[in-house]
């Protein structure tokens, strides 16, 4: 039986035991219907980090300036996503509103705007239980100004990428979250709410010579400037700033000189260079394609608090079930080993590596997409070859023995 059918059963036991209290059946219902909703994935962050901006990305509409709920369309895996834009979780955050945010949410994006010395108390906080620290699954750091890490350049987001490669791996890192993305938050937002008054705006600024234009562009305070060399009214202009920022800009007209000479073609190269499509495929690889898994975690949490708050001697049979449920439960190791592949924190040979991350699921969790027409024994034999190696450090037997047990699994027909 799967982690989520268990977590189930386990919350309709619960249900019976504390029936006679509304307030816990309540409680527990919800976690219930949970179940069938979209993930829910709240976008977190201090103040200045791009939350908003980062929503409006994702969901493909402006900005809000209030905790909304915004239901994206199917990714890769085929499911709905909801997004929950949050306040600004700053040194100052009051403890209800951080509560409120690790109980609603299935999933968080955390938004950093550089890695030196970002405050990573939230995520911290967010392990501050006892189901959340044994199943630490459900955290992404974004690095949200990625424009801004690469110096504005044009390939700032690349020389980003290699700045979370290092962050990923940080040991202060590590253990609090499944990966580090980089991604231009504002041009991501930009490229996908592009509209036809500026990309006019854009068109008219490529068409001003290089040598011109160029000191313009080396500050935002020249490109704000009043005696700026162009037939572009400063409103104009700031609202670019706004909506692109520096970076963006130069990359949209860069682009349109390179014949993205019309609002889909601009639109359709400005938001793969954004970085958004590695932090969508990201959000889909490690949470919507768990979902379930996710879903379960949320409810166990969900389920400890009723135990903890209203404890009777009827519930002992589910606090230990709830503590069977959490040394057993294969997925989540399953989570963050793929986690740590994909990162770099453990690592086989390349070809072990791939084979490895195939029989996890990071392609696809059925047994189909696992095995890729493989037969289950050979690939049971093999990793247990790989348990017992004396030249395999011990993380590496650790993880051999994840891949196992889930071969294992297909093999006696639980996945």
């Amino acid at each position: 039986m799967s982690l989520a059918a268990r977590t189930r059963a386990v919350l309709q036991e619960a249900v019976g035991v504390y029936q006679d209290s509304p307030r816990a059946t309540s409680w527990l219902q919800r976690q219930l219907t949970r179940f069938d909703d979209p993930l829910r994935l709240a976008v977190v962050g201090p103040s200045g980090s791009g939350r908003s901006t980062l929503v409006a990305a994702l969901a493909g509409e402006p900005p809000q300036t209030e905790m909304t709920w915004f239901r994206t369309a199917p990714g890769r895996s085929g499911d709905e996503l909801m997004l929950m834009d949050t306040p600004a979780i700053d040194g100052g955050a009051a403890p209800s509103t951080i509560e409120g945010i690790s109980m609603d949410a299935d999933a968080v994006l955390y938004l950093v705007r550089r890695p030196s010395g970002a405050d990573l108390g939230f995520l911290h906080t967010l392990q501050d239980h006892p189901v959340a620290r044994a199943a630490p699954v459900n955290a992404l750091v974004v690095l949200s100004r990625a424009d801004e890490l690469g110096g504005g350049r044009i390939d700032a987001v690349i020389s980003a990428r290699q700045v979370a490669r290092r962050y990923r791996v940080a040991p202060q890192v590590a253990g609090l979250c499944q990966d580090v993305v980089p991604v231009a938050g504002l041009l991501a937002a930009a490229g996908r709410t592009l509209t036809e008054p500026e990309f006019s705006v854009l068109r008219t600024l490529a068409a001003i010579p290089r040598a011109e234009l160029e000191p313009g562009l080396l500050s935002a305070d020249r490109f704000a400037a009043v005696e700026f060399p162009a037939p572009v009214a400063a409103p104009d202009r700031a609202a670019l700033l706004g909506r692109f920022g520096l970076f963006g800009v130069r990359l949209a007209v860069t682009l349109i000189r390179r014949g993205a000479d019309t609002l889909p073609a601009l639109a359709g190269q400005l938001v793969p260079r954004s970085g958004l499509a590695d932090l969508r495929e990201a959000i889909d690889g490690y949470f919507v394609a768990r979902r379930d898994v996710l879903k379960a975690r949320s409810a166990l949490i969900g389920l400890e608090v009723v135990l903890r708050m209203e404890p009777r001697p009827a519930a002992a049979g589910l606090a230990a079930e709830l503590e069977r449920l959490l040394a057993g439960a294969h997925e989540f190791r399953e989570l963050r080993l793929v986690s740590a592949l994909r990162t770099g924190r453990t690592s086989f040979s390349t070809e072990l590596t791939a084979d490895a991350l195939r029989l996890l699921g990071a392609a696809g969790t059925s047994r189909t997409e696992r095995l890729g027409g493989e037969q289950v024994l050979p690939a049971v034999r093999r990793w247990r070859d790989q348990v017992e190696n004396p030249e395999l450090s011990a993380r590496q037997r650790r993880a051999a023995a994840v891949v196992v047990r889930s071969c294992e699994a297909m093999a006696n027909g639980t996945i």
